[in-house]
């Protein structure tokens, strides 16, 4: 029965818990990297964003769209490093919760899809943190040290 057990909860992957927590990271992270960098890098495109944001009625388009691209991008350098992961899991969320209310509401939900699991990452993160393998985790060890 032990062996049929363990064979159907398979208990041994949970070593490899924050492997799996850093290859999500860093999915997560180089995929809002991607969906921002051209923002930073280009001020055309942040001009294309910020005439994106007053479309869908935001106020201060101006700011918001400079806030929301550089949290993301920001939020995408963090989750690759494993830095302030709780912090930033909770800036994702509530970026893309803002989102998924102001833009994709009424989409279906393929078109929701992005930002919703945007918040549940964002959460997760927050809640979890980095997990071992993360700059976190060696801060976190110094200040247990002291």
């Amino acid at each position: 029965m032990a062996d049929l057990k363990t064979l159907l909860l398979l208990p041994g992957n949970a070593r490899h818990a924050d492997l799996g927590l850093l290859a999500l990271r860093l999915a997560t992270g180089a995929f809002l990297i991607y969906q921002s960098h051209d923002n930073v890098l280009s001020a055309a495109r942040m001009d294309e964003f910020v005439k994106f944001l007053t479309h869908f009625k935001f106020v201060y388009p101006e700011l918001m769209a400079p806030l929301s691209v550089y949290a993301q991008f920001a939020a995408g350098i963090a989750f690759v490093l494993g830095l302030l992961t709780r912090w930033f899991g909770l800036v994702t969320a509530f970026n893309f919760v803002v989102a998924v209310w102001m833009v994709h509401w009424t989409d279906p939900v393929p078109g929701i899809w992005p930002a919703a699991i945007l918040i549940v990452l964002g959460l997760y993160f927050g809640l979890r943190g980095s997990g071992r393998y993360g700059l976190d985790a060696l801060l976190e060890g110094r200040a247990k040290r002291r």
